[in-house]
């Protein structure tokens, strides 16, 4: 009961703040005592610290006991409650057709649900970048935002995701979504999707392995990140891992290396036969996941989606969460960094975001211990977005995301559901103060596949 009095009245004590903005900073310094802190460095909770934040940055990390007051700090007794850095999605999709109310929402939820990154996997960079600068400039609630620009063979443009996200203009034929031949000057087509203001180049489908390999390297000379698919069709996973591209998504898709079969295109791939895994890890895919390992390469294993998709009645089997959460169990114990990414939202209803689901699918089902399941959606989800020298971990000199929970998420992840506020680059959003979504806010036109 102490705490939790001591805890309400320090949250009182700061200047309110209405839902959909942000509180000004009241003083230069802030300094939350007593608190729980779970870095993402640190394999164990260290209680009793003191976590001194400056305009949008971190200032200092200490234990309560050798903290030595500073002159005019605002001081927050935080006692009973548990800080870690700010939560990172590494898998979503706001701009596949443009939907300003459906991305706010999306955005709002996730920044009062303890979120504040997130990476965006394709869509309308133009309508990206806008909410991008708003969610930065706090006109709008949100997590930062690090997009991608397109890049996928010509014969996959016939897409209709492509053409929602190329409205006004041709599929293949923009910066933002590129078609990609061997008569493409490579070079130029990185250097316009750098235009965009993109952090990295997605390599989707329909790519031979040669220009999977080609794209990579130049991306990489001009300074820009590669994130890709498991399987690039026809480019195999041993493809794109040995071009050397940063992230690799979907963990399924990398069964498609032990089946053997070059779909021609993404449209052609296969159904998937779990029956290669019947005994147990897959030779192929273990020397697929030392190469991971040795590269520094993330996986963004994406379970949630497997979690959510409809079972087939009869027939061949899709990789479904059992297999799924089995890959990325096996590729957790190859050393493998995981990256907790979800590809898709939870109803409007709930009141948490889709990121909450993944982090408790990679403890409940692919068995990594809370404390890893939490450095995948902190310091390894930093590393996925390119922003591990900025965020993912609670240290001095980096950004003040952090967010606040009642429970101790080392104990059960489930733990974060508990969230009292976050901060995002030094500005607090408090939980009472979120707004849930309404009926409708979720609507898509459903062009996912």
């Amino acid at each position: 009961m102490r705490t939790r009095f001591l805890t309400a009245l320090a949250l009182l004590a700061a200047p309110a703040i209405a839902e959909g903005g942000s509180q000004p900073i009241s003083a230069s310094v802030r300094v939350y005592r007593h608190v729980t802190l779970i870095d993402a460095i640190s394999a164990s909770a260290q209680p009793d610290m003191a976590v001194t934040l400056e305009g949008d940055r971190i200032r200092a990390v200490s234990s309560d006991r050798t903290y030595v007051p500073i002159p005019q700090a605002e001081e927050i007794d935080a006692r009973g409650l548990y800080v870690l850095p700010g939560l990172i999605e590494t898998h979503g999709h706001l701009g596949t057709q443009p939907l300003r109310r459906y991305a706010e929402a999306v955005m709002r939820r996730q920044l009062y649900g303890g979120i504040t990154a997130a990476r965006d996997l394709a869509g309308d960079t133009r309508f990206l970048a806008e909410i991008q600068r708003e969610a930065l400039l706090g006109e709008i609630p949100g997590p930062d935002i690090h997009f991608v620009a397109l890049m996928a063979g010509p014969s996959f443009f016939s897409d209709p995701r492509t053409k929602a996200s190329a409205q006004g203009a041709m599929p293949g034929q923009t910066a933002w979504m590129q078609a990609i031949d061997d008569r493409t000057d490579i070079p130029l087509a990185v250097a316009k999707a750098r235009g965009t203001g993109a952090t990295a180049i997605k390599l989707y489908a329909n790519l031979s392995p040669r220009i999977v390999q080609r794209i990579t390297d130049e991306a990489h000379r001009q300074g820009i990140k590669v994130w890709a698919h498991a399987t690039v069709f026809p480019a195999l996973p041993v493809d794109v891992v040995h071009a050397g591209v940063d992230v690799v998504s979907h963990v399924c898709s990398l069964v498609y290396q032990i089946n053997g079969v070059r779909a021609g295109t993404y449209h052609q791939r296969r159904a998937i036969d779990p029956a290669a895994f019947a005994e147990g890890d897959s030779p192929q895919l273990a020397k697929l996941f030392s190469a991971m390992r040795r590269q520094g390469q993330v996986l963004d294993a994406t379970l949630r989606v497997y979690a959510r998709q409809a079972p087939i009645p009869a027939g061949p089997r899709r990789c479904d969460l059992a297999l799924g959460a089995r890959l990325a169990n096996q590729a957790w114990r190859a050393g493998v960094p995981i990256s907790a990414g979800t590809d898709g939202e939870t109803e409007w209803s709930d009141p948490y975001p889709s990121l909450h689901e993944e982090i408790e699918l990679l403890t409940d089902k692919a068995g990594l211990p809370p404390i890893d399941a939490i450095k995948a959606a902190t310091v390894v989800a930093a590393r996925a977005a390119g922003q591990e020298q900025e965020m993912g971990t609670i240290e001095p000199g980096k950004l003040a995301n952090l967010v606040f929970v009642e429970r101790n998420p080392l104990d059960d992840v489930s733990n974060l559901r508990s969230v009292v506020f976050t901060i995002k680059r030094g500005k607090l959003f408090r939980r009472e103060d979120y707004r849930p979504l309404a009926k409708g806010d979720l609507d898509e036109p459903g062009l996912n596949q």
